[in-house]
């Protein structure tokens, strides 16, 4: 890949930041980092605010993105970065942004100022256009503004899951239909849907919950899509209904090139019961296997063959590691803030 350099950030050479360190001031919340991109500049964390009044924290119009990014032998590499942030500018479009400030150039030297300057070998990434003006429901009277934060983070349904596979219910509530909302893109407002499934689920005493589309038909989960095994063949939704994670084309690539056959159709609920295996996928939880849906065992009621195969896979990919790592992966270099 082309070497290209990032530098539109406050770095000096040594990849310090310039100004006053934020380490030890101010309260700290369960995210712990030192420096936040803001609107081209990199801010300490506790002053990295938004007014109260603002339009999008009272309406939820706005769009972000989640990536990772993994220790490697060659030093920390952003996964996927540029497709993330291609997706983030696609979300920013379908919104119905007209003047969007930045350029997928400039979206990735802010990625890789905000790891480098926090000095992360492994973290969470989240980048988030929001927009400043008045409190009322035209868009074209806001501005956008994108900042990006970074996090050490854990494997978003726990890491003891990702070896003994969590349990699911199916929601009572309903993945919102194409023509109520957009669900090709990640616009913040909508995740009320899924934090709503996700809370009656946790409370009913399951990790996760599997929303229906609205004819039915199997679309996703929460935050994470969804696969099923039968007889060796791997299935999953298809796209109209459903965000196109690319942890989902990370693993139906990875598994294609392993040699398993891959089908994209509609799945019943009751397709998930008689599965012999189900597992989900996507940035935050990674690769994470199903061993109970609506209190029926998945299969052996423990993670597959197949899944723990995609599992090792998806982690030789991130981690530097696969013949498909080179394509996917921006080593992010300190000294340079560059992503070659």
């Amino acid at each position: 890949m082309e070497k290209q350099a990032y530098m539109n950030g406050k770095v000096n050479g040594n990849g310090a930041v310039k100004g006053s360190n934020a380490n030890g001031h101010g309260r700290r919340t369960a995210v712990q980092a030192d420096y936040v991109w803001m609107a081209g500049d990199l801010v300490p964390f506790e002053r990295a605010t938004v007014h109260f009044l603002n339009p999008t924290l009272h309406y939820g119009p706005g769009v972000f993105e989640g990536i990772r990014c993994y220790a490697t032998p060659r030093g920390p590499a952003v996964f996927r970065g540029r497709e993330h942030m291609q997706r983030f500018l696609h979300s920013a479009h379908t919104l119905g942004v007209l003047d969007f400030p930045y350029n997928l150039d400039e979206l990735m030297t802010a990625v890789c100022l905000t790891v480098s300057a926090n000095r992360f070998e492994e973290c969470y990434i989240r980048p988030m256009m929001y927009f400043e003006g008045p409190l009322g429901l035209n868009l074209d009277a806001y501005t956008p503004v994108v900042a990006v934060a970074a996090w050490p983070w854990g494997a978003f349904l726990g890491e003891e899951k990702l070896e003994t596979g969590v349990r699911m219910m199916v929601s009572s509530l309903t993945r919102m239909h194409p023509n109520a909302s957009m669900t090709k893109a990640k616009i913040s407002g909508q995740y009320v849907n899924s934090i709503l499934a996700k809370t009656m689920a946790v409370r009913a005493g399951f990790d996760e919950a599997v929303m229906l589309d609205p004819e039915g038909y199997v679309a996703e989960c929460t935050g994470e899509n969804l696969l099923l095994i039968r007889n060796n063949v791997i299935y999953t939704a298809p796209r109209a209904t459903i965000l196109e994670g690319l942890t989902r084309d990370t693993i139906l690539t990875l598994a294609r090139d392993a040699g398993y056959q891959v089908v994209e159709e509609r799945l019943s609920r009751d397709q998930l019961y008689i599965a012999d295996e189900v597992f989900v996928c996507g940035t935050a939880a990674e690769v994470v296997p199903v061993r109970e849906i609506d209190y029926r065992p998945v299969g052996s009621g423990k993670s597959g063959p197949i899944t723990k195969h995609i599992q090792q896979l998806f982690y030789s990919a991130v981690r530097g590691e696969h013949p498909r790592s080179e394509e996917w992966l921006d080593y992010v270099v300190a000294e340079a803030c560059t992503v070659i």
